[in-house]
Order: C-alpha cells, then structure tokens, then sequence
C-alpha cells in the first residue's frame, strides 16, 4: 500500500521500502540509478498505477 504520508511523489519508493524493510532513501535513489538507465521511469510509473493508495 503506498502511504498518505512521508512520500515524496505517488508514494511508490515509501512503499516498496516498507514491503521489504528497506530505507526509504536507498529505494529512491535506485530509482535514479534506474532512472538513468531508462527503466527507472517506466516502472515507476508502473508500479504508481498498480499499488494501491492506503485508505
């Protein structure tokens, strides 16, 4: 579930770091290694429609 707080766009990188009991700043700056790569983007915004928002 992507949180209402302490996310910083959608709530995506807060979310899988909490899934897996990661730092929240070590997944989004893998994303932006991603990102750079050009997968990094697609999935983010794949991963933004398919978690869902926490009621």
């Amino acid at each position: 579930m992507r949180p209402r707080s302490g996310k910083v766009i959608a709530g995506v990188c807060a979310a899988l770091a909490d899934r897996f009991g990661l730092s929240r700043a070590l997944v989004r700056v893998a994303f932006v290694l991603f990102g750079l790569f050009g997968v990094g983007e697609v999935a983010y915004i794949i991963l933004w429609i398919l978690i869902p928002k926490a009621p």
